[in-house]
């Protein structure tokens, strides 16, 4: 018969409460430094499991108006549990991270998807659409994602960590604040901005920590919104569980900190807050591979991607090339950024003939499984990027026919309560 003796379960390291602001738990931090101390530590080989916030720290509800999207402090992002020490990690090594699993909080059985206003956070089309606030609410069953502010659809989520990777050391923690600092310089006037500056406003670190050390790492301590040489908010769905990671190790103990959980997202999260965003609970094995960083070329992490993955084989794929067609036909030379967007628009104004408002469209395309790939980049002057929408994740048919699109009626998503859009 089963006992209890041999059954021992794999250990929660960090506990959060995801309906509690993060900025009163403790084992989080939204900053990188190399001063923030390890908040727990692990040997090699150990299974252990890690609690996270979603990534706004509990700003976004579960209801039918964006105005906390509108509001939201984005100060305070992104969330991070951690760190998380490794014994035995040293600079130069490489930190081996295997993703077991990834899964929502039994009480929260739901996540969200946004668009933020042009001057709050933007977007890849934040100044194409001069961006008002607008959301949708995703409902979790099992491995599938359903919402009722974008009817017709259902598909199953890639659960991944939108954001991981280790502490900076001192002197590449300088080097991102210098080289941002000189491109928002450069950039004064953007809007929305080319790159956030380090800010005391909104910083946190949930330890208790000497008031001189807390002041220095709120003053110097580099945002988490982009992804560096260390691995951060990099947003790769593929990095599911089963995924194994290889990061360059700049600190002793590597101090690894995760968080900005997804249940689902697509090539390119484009909203900004694209993905389905969620709080919930990672597992996590560790490894070391000394001298890794000189052995590997590691200038960025490396990952083996997820043997789990959506069996979505018919799709419908949208070309875009570096040219602004969908805006003032400016000519662009091997412009990849120009040419996904112009596959996105592509998407989004086919979506619309179906009977989805153009906030509909923008979101769905940044929670579901959509794949994006560079097709050449090669042929001057026009890179061609696709963009490849699933058909298994409508209950309707979406494809061409000759009598042209049926178009329904899909209501609206969530939008600001004054109703702007």
């Amino acid at each position: 018969m089963a006992t209890k003796a041999n059954s021992v379960a794999h250990p929660t390291l960090i506990e959060v409460d995801p309906f509690v602001p993060a900025d009163q738990q403790k084992g989080i931090h939204n900053r990188w430094h190399p001063d923030i101390p390890a908040f727990v530590t692990v040997k090699p080989g150990e299974v252990f499991k890690i609690q996270c916030v979603d990534w706004t720290g509990a700003q976004i509800g579960n209801n039918d108006f964006a105005d906390d999207m509108r509001d939201v402090d984005l100060t305070k992002i992104h969330n991070l549990s951690g760190p998380v020490a490794v014994e035995g990690a040293e600079p130069g090594d490489c930190l081996v991270v295997d993703i077991l699993d990834v899964t929502p909080f039994e009480k929260m059985p739901w996540g969200y998807t946004g668009i933020f206003e042009l001057t709050n956070g933007g977007g890849l089309f934040a100044r194409e659409f001069n961006s008002k606030a607008a959301k949708a609410i995703w409902d979790f069953e099992g491995v599938y994602a359903t919402s009722r502010h974008i009817p017709g659809v259902r598909f199953a989520g890639v659960s991944h960590p939108g954001l991981i990777g280790t502490a900076p050391s001192a002197e590449l923690l300088a080097t991102w604040n210098k080289r941002e600092g000189d491109l928002i310089a450069a950039h004064a006037n953007a809007v929305p901005p080319v790159a956030l500056p380090p800010l005391a406003q909104g910083a946190y670190i949930g330890q208790e920590l000497p008031d001189d050390v807390r002041a220095k790492i709120y003053a110097e301590g580099a945002r988490t919104v982009p992804g560096r040489e260390h691995g951060g908010n990099c947003d790769i769905k593929n990095l599911s569980k089963g995924s194994r990671c290889y990061f360059p190790v700049f600190v002793k103990g590597a101090n690894l900190s995760v968080g900005d959980l997804h249940f689902s997202q697509g090539d390119g999260e484009i909203s900004f807050c694209g993905a389905i965003e969620m709080a919930g609970i990672i597992t996590f094995k560790t490894s070391i591979i000394k001298n890794g960083v000189e052995k590997f070329a590691l200038k960025q992490p490396l990952f083996l991607p997820s043997p789990v993955d959506p069996l979505y084989s018919a799709k419908l794929i949208f070309e875009g090339i570096s040219v602004d067609y969908h805006g003032d036909g400016k000519q662009y030379n091997m412009d990849a950024t120009v040419a996904y967007k112009q596959a996105a628009l592509n998407a989004i104004a086919y979506l619309m003939k179906l009977g989805y408002t153009r906030e509909q469209a923008y979101l769905l395309l940044s929670a579901a499984p959509v794949e994006s790939h560079v097709g050449a980049i090669v042929d001057s002057p026009n890179a061609c990027v696709t963009l490849a929408l699933p058909l298994g994740i409508f209950d309707h048919d979406i494809l061409p026919k000759e009598e042209g699109l049926t178009k329904k009626e899909f209501g609206q998503c969530a939008i600001r309560s004054d109703g702007v859009v």
